[in-house]
């Protein structure tokens, strides 16, 4: 069968305007049509047979239209949303590649349609943060996890923060936004917090292990993933992001504090110590540091962490200040273990500390070393 429509091919559709027929030419108009090779009169002709066409009774000639016209921008918009609005067999090639469509378009359709329209368009290259938005509240985790996979979705922080509220204990949708390229840091430390929680559950169930015993692997596994978040080129509006995160969700403990403070990331420990006492980083940075340990003592008992750890915290303080990475190869590593064994060390020495708090503390801290 030739591609190009001709004078023979009108000819066959008046005599035999059959539904094989009528599919043929739509199909070979859609092509030429696509090809751009079409004069301006010709094109404008083709828009008014697709008119015509986009009302035929039968869906395969709509179909026909829909798959060789979904990725031609020089569609007509009525045409285009016609197309879009059909059954699925029809509209889901147009509501997936077309450029034709706005997003008012879109947004229309998500809110008035199905769930196969609903997931085409979410399956879409580019797809814009209001579009999201509507796919969202759409309430469909197909929907939503074929929208987070979606490498060319961009989504509001709003959004997100709603799909992890519908969906974050989904894993389908779990995997989706892990594989995100720029996911906010306060997204993914409640993320963390809900894959957390299906740990703890799962623990419990298939285990049969205390729930006790449960949340102490729990928060484990939780500090150490959430502290993973920072990374070495993360700012200080990450690091605040993140610790206004936790606050908000009541997971600004004292023991992630003191499992920073002996990571060696000193910027999540000051952030964390300026949102709990209300007083600015700038300030928060000079009594941490000052060598009296006055304003460090002042400021801890304001943030309103536990009396008993404080000298935990501020041995590890001076111990952090006293001590420099050595610039080479795994040096995070060596450091958080030279820092580790010496707090261990002095604290046994000195008897600061009872032995309780001594093993509470070895039992927090015993994966540390390990870390990165």
């Amino acid at each position: 069968m030739s591609d190009k429509l001709t004078a023979a091919d009108v000819e066959r559709l008046v005599k035999d305007p059959s539904v094989e027929a009528r599919a043929e030419t739509a199909e070979k108009l859609a092509v030429q049509f696509e090809s751009g090779k079409l004069t301006g009169d010709e094109v404008k002709l083709a828009s008014e047979i697709f008119r015509v066409m986009v009302q035929d009774a039968e869906v395969r000639v709509r179909t026909a239209l829909s798959r060789h016209l979904s990725e031609t921008d020089a569609l007509p918009h009525d045409v285009a949303l016609s197309l879009a609005k059909d059954v699925d067999e029809v509209s889901l090639p147009m509501l997936e590649f077309s450029e034709v469509l706005s997003d008012d378009d879109l947004i229309e359709i998500v809110h008035t349609q199905g769930e196969a329209k609903q997931v085409a368009i979410a399956s879409r290259s580019q797809v814009s943060e209001q579009v999201s938005g509507a796919l969202v509240k759409t309430d469909s985790e197909k929907v939503v996890t074929n929208l987070v996979s979606n490498k060319g979705a961009r989504i509001s922080e709003s959004s997100l923060d709603e799909v992890v509220d519908k969906f974050g204990d989904s894993g389908a949708v779990q995997a989706g936004l892990t594989q995100r390229e720029h996911l906010p840091i306060g997204i993914a430390e409640r993320l963390v917090a809900r894959v957390s929680e299906e740990l703890k559950a799962v623990l419990v169930k298939r285990h049969d292990m205390a729930t006790d015993l449960a949340d102490d692997i729990l928060d484990q596994s939780r500090e150490l993933a959430t502290l993973g978040l920072i990374m070495p080129w993360s700012n200080e509006q990450d690091v605040m992001t993140l610790v206004k995160a936790l606050d908000n969700g009541k997971r600004l403990t004292a023991t992630i504090m003191l499992r920073s403070l002996c990571m060696g990331d000193i910027a999540f420990f000051e952030a964390a110590m300026a949102r709990l006492s209300k007083v600015s980083l700038v300030n928060i940075r000079l009594l941490i540091h000052d060598q009296g340990q006055l304003g460090f003592k002042a400021v801890y008992k304001k943030a309103g962490l536990p009396e008993n750890l404080f000298p935990v915290f501020s041995m590890a303080i001076t111990i952090f200040n006293e001590m420099e990475f050595d610039g080479g190869a795994e040096d995070q590593q060596r450091f958080v273990q030279r820092l580790l064994e010496r707090l261990l060390t002095q604290f046994e020495e000195s008897g600061g500390m009872a032995v309780d708090d001594i093993e509470y503390l070895l039992s927090k801290f015993n994966k540390i070393a390990a870390v990165r």
